[in-house]
């Protein structure tokens, strides 16, 4: 499109010769089609103002409704044109650095000698990154390069904090996952051994590249997410960026970051990244029991607010966002290996498959949670009166010193489906597991249920062990 703008304009310029009239016709056609089609491109790339210029320019050379200026007038204009064309030819040549034309809305990359038609590749949805990451990805060993990130991990995390991106090298990453137990958290079942043996290397994220072939186009670079859409398979696909980096390129690798800022600044120009994407629940069905219609394990109401505050605080250094998440996933392969659940004697709650882990509640907690445990069906709020002799005789085996009138009241208050303590003591119960393990895994502990359905522990019940 760009040679198209030399040759208008020198059609242009020839124009303060003297012409035979089917030339100024001709000049007239090939104007309007020119400008239109370039008006349109520019309306895509949203670049409004040189969409209504060309658009203008348009409608004033279109050769059906002939706009009478005078030859000086229309020679002025014919200069004038001529030469926004050349200034527009090298503004964007210059963009792209002078080596080839742009093909859609991707600019073509060359730092290693090798063309590169598109840096867009089709990932499998498990490729997915965040909207504010780049993560380094090698097909092929690039030691200088691995090195620098290494040792001077500094030099593009600062480059990264000026584009406002999360800079990721998975060997580092994983190091630090390791260092906070974040691995333990997503899978209790793994021991220290076996925590400290997880690797992962700098091809991990290309074994999700949905044409296994273009693993050869992305020997060394970043990675980012542009767009998710639905593919010819009718899954779900990620379609992420690809920007080589190279130590061999002849290039400073200086020169190559700010390259690759502008190229995505320009990217992010013409086309805003989605969002973050989040979870809603739905209304569910609604019932009669006040309780129950402001039941959800997943998130209480203003109380349970601040009663989940410290668990928040603690699964928030544990859990990682982003790449991270994917990366645990698909290291770890968590498989919902459900640990048994052992209640002692003295009624410790206690996983064997997890690293004999304890679950801690406070007593009248944890009476609610052996009320449920021992009643697989589940129980629907609205009936919780029925329950709460049985409630009371669990509390009593808690507290061998007796029950207060205290107490009393609140074992009535939790089984009074009027009021919000059963959904208090429901989120107290839910932080208790969530706050050692992974969600994706402690939703068979604790207690759920639809709204207007029976709650219940899932958990199946020839796992649960009474001593």
């Amino acid at each position: 499109m760009k040679k198209v703008y030399l040759i208008i304009a020198a059609i242009m310029l020839l124009c303060l010769a003297p012409m035979p009239y089917g030339y100024f016709q001709l000049v007239r056609f090939l104007s309007t089609l020119v400008f239109g089609v370039m008006a349109f491109r520019y309306y895509q790339e949203r670049k409004e103002w040189l969409a209504y210029i060309c658009g203008t320019l348009a409608l004033l050379f279109q050769p059906f409704y002939k706009i009478a200026l005078g030859r000086t007038v229309w020679n002025i204009v014919d200069v004038i044109v001529a030469i926004g064309l050349i200034a527009l030819f090298i503004y964007e040549w210059k963009e792209g650095d002078g080596k080839t034309e742009f093909k859609g809305n991707t600019p073509p990359i060359n730092i290693i000698g090798e063309p590169v038609e598109s840096n867009n590749f089709e990932f499998k949805l498990e490729g997915k990154l965040g909207p504010k990451e780049l993560i380094y990805v090698a097909s092929e060993e690039d030691k200088d390069l691995e090195d620098l990130f290494e040792n001077k991990p500094e030099v593009f995390e600062g480059w990264g904090q000026m584009m406002g991106f999360h800079i990721i090298y998975l060997p580092l990453l994983i190091k630090k996952l390791q260092e906070k137990r974040v691995l333990q958290y997503r899978a209790p079942y793994l021991n220290d051994t076996e925590v400290k043996s997880a690797i992962v290397g700098n091809d991990f994220l290309l074994r999700f590249l949905d044409n296994p072939a273009d693993r050869g186009k992305m020997k060394h670079g970043f990675i980012r997410t542009e767009n998710i859409h639905r593919g010819d398979d009718g899954k779900d696909k990620a379609i992420n960026r690809f920007y080589p980096l190279s130590s061999k390129s002849g290039e400073p690798i200086a020169d190559q970051l700010h390259r690759i800022s502008k190229q995505i600044a320009a990217e992010d120009s013409q086309k805003k990244l989605p969002g973050a994407s989040y979870d809603e629940w739905g209304d569910g069905d609604q019932s009669d029991s006040p309780a129950d219609s402001q039941f959800n394990s997943q998130q209480g109401g203003e109380n349970i607010e601040d009663l989940m505050e410290e668990v928040r605080e603690r699964i928030a250094k544990l859990r990682q966002r982003g790449i991270a998440e994917y990366l645990l996933e698909q290291l770890i392969h968590p498989d919902n290996r459900l640990s048994r659940m052992v209640i002692t004697k003295d009624y410790r709650i206690v996983l064997p498959d997890y690293n004999d882990m304890e679950i801690k509640m406070e007593p009248l907690v944890k009476a609610v949670y052996l009320l449920f445990l021992k009643h697989p069906e589940g129980i629907m709020f609205k009936c919780l009166p029925d329950y709460r002799e049985e409630l009371a005789r669990i509390y009593a085996e808690l507290r061998p010193q007796g029950l207060t009138d205290r107490a009393l009241q609140s074992i009535e208050d939790v089984t009074n489906p009027l009021l919000n303590s059963i959904n208090e003591k429901c989120a107290r119960i839910r932080g208790a597991f969530v706050g050692q393990f992974d969600d994706y895994m402690a939703k068979s502990y604790y207690i759920d249920g639809l709204r207007g359905e029976a709650k219940k522990i899932s958990l199946p019940r020839n796992l649960v062990v009474w001593e």
